[in-house]
């Protein structure tokens, strides 16, 4: 009866240690994925980097860029007019729109407004032409020592006509004729029609060249270059001239 209660004392006391160890190991577990989870939990998530190179402080919202000149005037997205920018600020307003500044008449291609009109130091010359028919040829020379504009068409009048001559506008050059001293300008004049339509027909003996100034209103107060015609000379009410031209081509095809 004693070795039999040694023995069973003996073995509780095993199953004991045994049940301890495995609880032991059960808590050592539990205590890792709970350190786990929490260190887990305490990373911060980093900032993602928002399109365009910007960094965005809240995730999901959009950074805003500025648009270039040119872009959307406005938040809705349709074209700028007038050359106006504009587009959206950071906090989702619209932002300002610029305002074109208005300017005045724009000056003649090519036109310098230093440059002294074409008149006061001036040559002018008529020629006949065969070709065109009715057709003569007005040569303007500077003959001043500094470069002058030939604006527009030269302010023509037969005799003493009441009203100037017509000019053919659609001869107007890309830009202002430029002469520098001893540098000629051309203009055509259509003496009449070549199929005799014109009315008030008569013998011209001579013709005035005036001088028109950069706005094209009245004449520059040069005085006038008179010219007497060749005998024979015929006009009509149907009489036009050119705008001063580069070249005597340019001005005999009209």
């Amino acid at each position: 009866m004693r070795t039999f209660r040694t023995r069973t004392t003996a073995v509780a006391a095993t199953v004991l240690l045994a049940a301890l160890s495995l609880t032991a190991c059960q808590n050592d577990g539990t205590s890792g994925a709970a350190a786990s989870s929490s260190a887990a939990a305490a990373t911060p998530t980093p900032d993602r980097t928002a399109p365009g190179g910007a960094t965005g402080g809240t995730a999901g919202k959009p950074v805003s860029g500025t648009p270039a000149a040119g872009g959307p005037g406005s938040a809705g997205g349709g074209p700028a007019t007038g050359g106006s920018t504009g587009g959206t600020t950071d906090d989702g307003g619209a932002a300002p729109i610029a305002t074109p500044t208005k300017g005045g008449p724009a000056a003649p291609a090519g036109d310098d407004p230093v440059t002294e009109p074409c008149g006061a130091d001036a040559k002018v010359t008529y020629t006949a032409v065969s070709r065109p028919l009715n057709h003569a040829l007005l040569t303007l020379t500077n003959t001043g020592s500094t470069p002058c504009n030939a604006y527009h068409a030269p302010l023509l009048r037969f005799d003493d006509a009441q009203a100037a001559t017509a000019v053919d506008h659609g001869s107007r050059p890309q830009a202002v004729v430029t002469l520098a001293p001893g540098e000629s300008a051309y203009a055509s004049i259509t003496l009449a029609a070549a199929d005799g339509s014109g009315s008030e027909g008569g013998t011209a003996r001579k013709v005035s060249v005036g001088f028109a100034p950069r706005s094209g209103e009245g004449s520059t107060g040069a005085a006038p270059a008179v010219v007497t015609l060749p005998t024979g000379t015929y006009t009509d009410s149907s009489a036009t001239v050119t705008h001063w031209q580069s070249s005597m081509d340019d001005a005999l095809m009209h």
